[in-house]
């Protein structure tokens, strides 16, 4: 049994940290008391510490206490025990080698596969793909693998943005990148864009949110779909 919510960012303009998803993660999380917090995506400017005091500001409005992975002797024994699981943001590439090092990859997707809610946030999300290879980060540091969690059959690509009209950049786009990865892999990738998350609960998968999610699959012209639409065929 799953239960999952993979957002495309955790915070909106204009709006504090995870609160348009407030009403979602109270039920995603319903009954849990505390949660682990994974806050190795950030590669500076913010400590594990202060990351994860960010993280449980925006659970305190739901009663819900939060402990940062990395002050636990034995982070595998807490995956293990989890409640619930939340993977902030960040770089992925830092992100998945921290996990690899510490040996938590596997760890990691028993407990999601077992039943723990589990919410990521952009590298949090990118994470729960086959592979991390439709993330947009800059590759900082060199993981062990690119394999990631594979709790869902698909690749990806939060922070999505379509090519503007008007515009002279002349460099790729996010659907060109994504298409360069379809070159050579068959995953199929779906581009979230800000505001969206899907969610999965058993064996059901829907895009949420407001608006459209664009479906890149190998060897097909990409097509969007409607929130509220499944997307358990995506494998």
């Amino acid at each position: 049994m799953k239960n999952i919510l993979l957002a495309s960012t955790s915070k909106l303009h204009g709006t504090a940290y995870l609160e348009y998803l407030l009403p979602e993660l109270e039920q995603l999380f319903s009954g849990v008391s505390e949660l682990i917090f994974i806050p190795f995506a950030r590669p500076g400017g913010l400590s594990h510490s202060q990351y994860t005091k960010i993280a449980a500001k925006a659970f305190k409005a739901l009663n819900i206490k939060l402990k940062g992975l990395h002050t636990f002797n034995d982070p595998i024994q807490a995956l293990q025990e989890a409640q619930g699981v939340f993977t902030g943001g960040g770089n992925t590439f830092l992100l998945v080698t921290q996990l690899y090092k510490l040996k938590l990859m596997q760890a990691l997707r028993e407990t999601v596969l077992n039943g723990a809610p589990y919410l990521g946030s952009s590298a949090g999300s990118n994470i729960c793909g086959p592979t991390m290879q439709t993330t947009n980060d800059m590759p900082i540091i060199h993981p062990p693998s690119f394999k990631t969690l594979g709790v869902v059959p698909f690749n990806i690509n939060p922070h999505y943005q379509d090519p503007e009209s008007n515009s002279k950049h002349m460099g790729e786009t996010r659907a060109t990148r994504i298409n360069e990865f379809h070159t050579i892999n068959t995953i199929p990738v779906i581009g979230l864009r800000e505001g969206s998350w899907i969610r999965v609960k058993e064996n059901e998968i829907v895009l949420k949110g407001a608006l459209t999610a664009r479906i890149f699959k190998a060897g097909q012209n990409a097509y969007e779909i409607d929130s509220g639409a499944p997307l358990e065929d995506l494998s």
